[in-house]
């Protein structure tokens, strides 16, 4: 309902609203509310002015999860008088002059209605002074009207104290959350800024308490120790891999580092925090058959690309990114994953000679790379056999200390979870018990067991080595028109996979072997099943992703089952091939293979530490 005087400016129109312009006041309110919704908010952006002044040094005060109070210190260039005063207009910035300097964003905030806006919603003060003078600037505000602007003694830097967030807008303080709520979030980004900036010195205090205090010119390795529990890095992998105008850069976390919540996956472009789609599907991607489902690997992931391949003001607070070139980069993600995680396989494509046919692709497995776990530090020869050996001459047990263990001598796994080993035995029918160097591991032989097949499943694959199992009898197959031009289409590829598929006519095809680990699936549904798939994902990557799917099947349906009465040599090869796959911690279908229990850790439960 328009209210009456709203209509008196047009007489004999009644109810017709009226346009006009909104005062500034309104205006900055408005844009309070899609750039600061929470404490957390406000810490962001004027921790990213700190950050884009140069500081080395930021310091940042908390009370009451940020409703009474929320500062932050820099030793940045700070401002002048008048740079000070037009800080805090709206659209004022210094970080873009011109329409292209939008597409070629080198600065975390760039839009000039952060300081505007906070101002307009709270009680605000602004310390601040450049090197070059000898006094600063304290501007105060409340609500957006200028109090008082003053010289005051200050040192090189900036300051800002956002006091009664939301004091003057009741409703949007009705909304806030419970203290402890708001302070995770600031907690949060709080971990995320010291993760994207280690060389930066930053300290937290959260009700006079020093919550964090991290030292500047720092490196990753050391940041993300200081911000987990220890031991953590150990179970990460570094990431180095560049491809053509992406550089990929961080660390990816082995499975066992698996959560509910992406709350341990960072993402940042360009050295800021954002968030896409496309990354995360990279990552679900990379990590499909090492994790279980609904379950997200930590992942400190750093993207460096050229600034106009990548739109950051997509978003009002700069949350989300959208980049010009996804499946590109996309791409250049999941290559860098699968290098660190010792999937990688170099592809190298060239012609054959007349004499050797047409095109084909050979796949080469490079050296893996062995994983920096706890478990993992010095490894020695594998050595797995029993520390009790039997004594032929008196047919009894004899203990012998694992030091005067003769070492094998066959040359290590590159990848070996272990250094030494002997299998002590079984524990309620389901699980093997192994001591290493370490501590000692849980081992679940049935999900060991579809690890072991998967690799040497994937291995054929990739050699083009796939064993095919010839049917009794070859089975003639009549699809719908649609489905069989698409195995028309990829019949080149199907046979590659090890389908013995060939035209019979017409929609009907003749199917006369199977590849060997789909050999008990109905030939009819796995040939259209995969050839739609095909068309769909792309001949080189839906074959690989589809190949790996139907061998993790595979695995999973012949691997001996848990209560299955392995005998001690069976168990003794299945920890020797487990020790030589190349992710040996997890089944192809995410599950873990190991659990591990360092003695340090023991003798802190038992009070020996």
């Amino acid at each position: 309902m328009i209210p009456e005087n709203r209509s008196a400016t047009f007489p004999g129109m009644q109810n017709k609203p009226v346009i006009q312009l909104l005062s500034d006041q309104v205006i900055n309110k408005i844009a309070a509310g899609e750039v600061v919704d929470r404490p957390a908010s406000v810490m962001k952006e004027l921790f990213e002015n700190a950050l884009d002044a140069g500081a080395t040094q930021v310091d940042v005060e908390i009370i009451r999860g940020g409703r009474q109070l929320i500062a932050i210190t820099d030793n940045g260039c700070g401002m002048d008088r008048d740079q000070a005063l037009l800080a805090i207009e709206r659209h004022a910035t210094s970080k873009i002059r011109s329409e292209a300097d939008i597409e070629n964003i080198h600065t975390l905030g760039f839009r000039g209605e952060a300081l505007s806006s906070i101002s307009s919603v709270s009680r605000f003060t602004l310390i601040t002074r450049p090197e070059e003078e000898l006094s600063g600037t304290e501007i105060q505000i409340a609500g957006g009207k200028l109090l008082s602007v003053e010289d005051i003694g200050c040192p090189v830097g900036t300051r800002m104290e956002i006091r009664n967030l939301f004091f003057n807008v009741p409703a949007r303080r009705k909304f806030l959350r419970a203290e402890q709520t708001e302070l995770s979030h600031i907690r949060q980004l709080f971990l995320v800024h010291a993760l994207a900036h280690p060389t930066t010195g930053m300290s937290l205090k959260v009700d006079e308490r020093m919550v964090y205090n991290l030292p500047m010119d720092g490196k990753m390795e050391d940041r993300i120790s200081e911000l987990y529990t220890p031991g953590f890095f150990e179970q990460l992998l570094p990431l180095d891999y560049t491809d053509g105008e992406y550089t990929i850069t961080g660390f990816a976390g082995l499975p066992q580092t698996g959560r509910k919540d992406r709350q341990d996956q960072y993402i940042f472009v360009n050295g800021r925090p954002a968030a896409a789609p496309v990354v995360y599907h990279a990552l679900n991607e990379a990590y499909h058959s090492l994790i279980a489902k609904g379950r997200f690997p930590a992942v400190f992931l750093f993207i460096g690309m050229e600034p106009s391949l990548v739109d950051v003001n997509v978003h009002p607070t700069k949350k989300e990114v959208r980049f010009h070139r996804p499946n590109q980069l996309r791409d250049a993600i999941i290559a860098a994953l699968n290098k660190a995680l010792a999937f990688q396989r170099t592809e190298d494509r060239g012609r054959r000679s007349e004499a050797g046919g047409d095109d084909g692709e050979k796949v080469v497995l490079p050296a893996p790379v062995r994983p920096k776990f706890e478990m993992q530090k010095k490894m020695d020869e594998l050595l797995v056999r029993p520390e009790i050996v039997e004594s032929r001459l008196s047919n009894k047990e004899l203990q012998i200390p694992k030091e005067e263990l003769p070492k094998a001598q066959s040359p290590k796994p590159k990848t070996s979870p272990w250094g030494w080993c002997r299998i002590v035995g079984r524990i309620g029918e389901s699980y093997v018990v192994l001591e290493t160097e370490d501590g000692f591991v849980l081992m679940e032989p049935r999900a060991a067991h579809e690890r072991v097949l998967f690799e040497k499943f994937m291995a054929a694959v990739h050699q083009h080595a796939i064993q095919q199992q010839g049917l009794l009898a070859p089975e003639t197959i009549d699809l719908l028109p649609s489905d069989a031009q698409v195995v028309r289409d990829y019949i080149e590829v199907l046979q590659e996979l090890g389908f013995g598929v060939s035209e019979f006519g017409g929609d009907t095809f003749i199917v006369d072997a199977l590849p060997i680990y789909v050999q008990d699936g109905p030939a009819e549904s796995l040939l259209v099943e995969i050839a739609r798939e095909l068309e769909k994902a792309g001949k080189k990557r839906g074959a690989r992703e589809l190949v790996q799917e139907k061998i993790a099947q595979a695995a999973c349906q012949t691997a001996v089952r848990t209560k299955d009465q392995l005998s001690e040599k069976s168990i003794e090869q299945l920890v020797s091939d487990l020790a030589k796959t190349q992710m040996p911690y997890t089944s192809p279908r995410g599950r873990p293979t190991l659990i591990y229990t360092s003695f340090t850790e023991l003798n802190r439960k038992f009070s020996r530490e």
